[in-house]
């Protein structure tokens, strides 16, 4: 029977000519029985956008017919970009006219348009939604007639109209969020048809906006029935047969060492000085993988979810709490069941000798942060008194974590020093606070140990060659570091190596030397943003940012998918010697997929997260509209000043607002400049600011200037210095998907008012985050002085609320 590869493999022959399904069945040699088969194939490339089939019904690939299938990306102002399965096509324009029932995520087929003269980008038109990004969409239910209404999403991107037929409402009421499900729609396949599946309530119902957010990213709240039942058949207690089994720790000194309110503990350290002056650190992990069993209803709902998720006010866990927070949960002085990583290190912070075994073991106390804190660096009296039979070790422990960490900074790991917030919310749900996350050297001392057994456990089971899921950070984009050192050479400094061939060490010690100065914020922000995202994999490529050869997550498998699937691989290689070779390719596929699978789950979480994080701070501060506060600059982008408050809330000041004089962006160094009076804002500035309002919908804050607390001179060299530098550049040369984020053009022709792509644009209404100024403005106007748009844009903060997550 012919397969889907070779048909593909015939259209892509350059002689061939679009051809009917009869007579590709001819050349293909397909027999009269297969023909029910063969055409299914057909049906199946061609929604998978592989093929294309004309109205004539003949057969051919996108290109044949000036088609592309790609990614849609949408904006909140209707247009989008279409991001090319290719990676040699540029991103496509797409007119909000152009759209045709396309939506966020959608799979798409793309006809382009015929290139203008000056374009810099290719444009085109949707002819059909291969795929639906979302099956389901939450919004709030209007009401429009007795015989439909319409759902609006929440979601800005989304910048559609759902139509709900009258017996599809399931009795939603004008005005409350509803969940509801795109059906496909086969009179109108340009207009999107829903069913609403679920009312959560009126909009102002404490709750719901932690519930919608909850809904929108699809975490599920519940777990199955035959995943609860299968939690409660775990035993709670430990077996003496199964103890036998595993080395017996239980006499081993050992503690648990977390914040306040954490209920899943999953690792336990341990120290001792040996005889030789080492000293022997115990990595004591949760055995997840002796109660999760492969291909148990356990193990597939833990693939699906992938990871707990952290919430403002809870918690999604990734197991049932029977076992999170019970028998998996380390808690003290109950017998658990463990892997143990023993490094011996020396005192250069060498890992010179380890084992890693199953055990059990018995921890003396759950400590927190605080009070690790307050024993080692405060020398709390009281708290020495009360752990008198633990001091030494905890002293024992600073000093190794302080070791381990100078190692690992020499070697040229990249840390960067950015704060996290901390939203303390009340029983409805309502910020009350909004606070810096400590990061203590307890935090600190327990993030070297999880280091150090990450990295000894995966190149341990590297050179064992078995399959196994590393935690990979790949080298930076070149293009991205070739922009971020021009910024570094506009503020006098320089970065040694290639920006293809540049070492982590050459970064951190750029962060050392900027370390306390006006700039530090601006280049370790840029950075940050030229860096890739980390991510599973099971080939071992290393982690950039920890300059480590070898890397893996081993020591939270009750909240990470993957540090459950290599405990069962640690488990499979203890218990028999060896895996067979039928195994090993089983291993290999499936945990290929599983790292995918992760990898995607975790960047779920990652932005519900920050979005309830958004959206809690966005609140908070609409009770503060019309007060005063002292800031930074975090950002500067070409429609305005983005201001970090100490609490860490952001905010933006829009462009609309600098009325004394017309403002030009540099992009390269990240500076608005006055045209008139030369006045610079850069980030880093301290600045006064008035919180002008607040959307809980939009999730942002609106500051306006009060005053400019830090003044510049500007030296004129800058100018000739940037002036010769956009000579040098390459017209419309940027990296792949550099304008898309704020969808503007890089060109000097200034396009229609309505177009977005434009660098300069309407200045939109007071306080909104429209991207456009008009060319007629007098004031408060702004401009792009460079073609590079690489990071124009605000980019995301690093993730840093869970320290061993790297």
């Amino acid at each position: 029977m012919v397969t889907a590869k070779q048909v593909i493999e015939m259209l892509k022959n350059p002689l061939y000519k679009p051809i009917g399904s009869e007579e590709l069945m001819r050349k293909l040699q397909v027999s009269g029985e297969d023909k029910a088969e063969f055409v299914s194939i057909l049906n199946r490339l061609e929604t998978e956008g592989e093929i294309v089939q004309t109205r004539g019904g003949k057969f051919g690939l996108p290109k044949h017919y000036n088609m592309v299938v790609g990614k849609l990306q949408g904006s909140a102002k209707g247009f989008g970009f279409v991001l090319p399965k290719s990676e040699e096509i540029n991103d496509i324009y797409i007119h909000g006219s152009d759209m045709n029932g396309a939506i966020d995520g959608d799979t798409v087929l793309v006809r382009l348009n015929k290139p203008r003269k000056g374009d810099r980008r290719p444009e085109g038109i949707i002819i059909d939604v291969l795929k639906r990004g979302r099956e389901k969409i939450v919004g709030r239910f209007k009401a429009s007639s007795p015989l439909f209404g319409v759902v609006l999403p929440e979601e800005s991107r989304l910048n559609v109209d759902i139509f709900v037929p009258s017996e599809k409402q399931l009795d939603a009421q004008d005005g409350q969020i509803v969940v509801v499900r795109i059906v496909p729609n086969t009179s109108d396949k340009f207009t999107i048809e829903g069913e609403i599946v679920e009312i959560l309530g009126d909009k102002d119902a404490p709750g719901i906006d932690i519930l919608s957010i909850i809904r929108k990213h699809g975490l599920p709240e519940q777990f199955p029935e035959a995943v609860e039942q299968e939690a409660e058949g775990v035993p709670d207690q430990i077996s003496e047969e199964e103890i036998k089994h595993r080395r017996d720790l239980r006499e081993r000194v050992m503690v648990t060492i977390d914040g306040e309110d954490a209920k899943d503990l999953d690792d336990a350290v341990s120290v001792e000085r040996l005889p030789n002056g080492n000293v022997r650190l115990g990595v004591h992990i949760a055995d997840v993988s002796y109660y999760v069993r492969e291909g148990s209803a356990l193990d597939r709902e833990a693939y699906e979810r992938g990871c707990s998720v952290y919430l403002v006010d809870r918690v999604i866990p990734m197991l049932p709490k029977r076992l999170s927070n019970g028998i998996c949960s380390l808690n003290p002085k109950v017998d658990r069941l463990t892997m143990t990583c023993d490094m011996e290190i020396n005192s250069e912070g060498q890992v010179v000798n380890h084992d890693i075994y199953a055990s059990v073991i018995c921890t003396n106390e759950r400590m927190t942060y605080g009070d690790v804190k307050k024993i080692v660096i405060d020398e709390d009296a009281e708290l020495i008194a009360k752990y008198q039979h633990l001091v030494e070790d905890f002293r024992l422990m600073a000093s190794l974590a302080d070791t381990l960490r100078k190692k690992r900074m020499n070697r040229g790991a990249i840390d960067f020093n950015f704060s996290e917030a901390k939203i303390l919310v009340d029983e409805h749900g309502k910020p009350t606070d909004i606070v810096k996350r400590p990061r203590t050297a307890a935090e600190q001392l327990i993030e070297e140990f999880m280091l150090a057994a990450n990295e000894t456990v995966a190149e341990h089971f590297y050179r064992l060659d078995v399959p196994f899921v590393y935690r990979i950070h790949e080298n930076p984009d070149p293009e991205k570091l070739m922009s971020f050192y021009e910024l570094v050479n506009n503020f006098g400094y320089n970065v040694k190596g290639k920006a293809d061939k540049v070492k982590p060490r050459a970064l951190q010690s750029l962060l050392g030397r900027v370390e306390g100065s006006p700039e530090e914020m601006v280049i370790s922000t840029i950075l940050l943003r030229s860096m890739k995202q980390a991510k599973y994999s099971t080939e071992s490529v290393g982690h950039f940012g920890l300059a480590a050869t070898f890397y893996s997550h081993f020591t939270s498998p009750i909240r990470r998918y993957p540090d459950l699937l290599i405990h069962r691989v640690i488990r499979e290689v203890l218990e028999n010697g060896h895996i067979s070779l039928e195994r090993m390719e089983h291993l290999q596929a499936y945990l290929t997929d599983a790292a995918e699978q992760s990898s995607i789950r975790e960047r779920v979480a990652v932005d519900a997260e920050r979005e309830t994080n958004a959206l809690k701070m966005a609140e908070y501060m609409k009770s503060h509209v019309g007060e005063e506060f002292e800031g930074v600059i975090s950002s500067i982008t070409n429609f305005g000043i983005f201001v970090e408050l100490p609490n860490t809330v952001e905010g933006l000041i829009h462009v609309s607002n600098l009325t004394d004089d017309y403002y030009n962006f540099h992009e390269r160094a990240y500076l608005l400049i006055g045209e008139r009076t030369k006045h610079i804002f850069r980030m880093g500035d301290p600045i006064k600011i008035r919180v002008s309002g607040a959307s809980l919908e939009e999730r942002k804050v609106d500051f306006e200037l009060v005053e400019h607390i830090t003044q510049h001179e500007l030296d004129e060299s800058f100018f000739h210095r940037e002036k010769s530098k956009a000579r040098r550049s390459k017209p419309g040369e940027k990296d792949r998907g550099g304008d898309r984020r704020r969808g503007k053009s890089q060109g000097k022709r200034r396009p229609k008012s309505s177009d977005p792509k434009s660098s300069t644009g309407n200045r939109g209404s007071k306080g909104k985050r429209s991207e456009k100024r008009s060319s007629s403005s007098k004031k408060g106007r702004i401009s792009t002085t460079s073609p590079d748009q690489s990071f124009a844009s605000k980019g995301p903060k690093q993730d840093t609320r869970r320290k061993r997550n790297r």
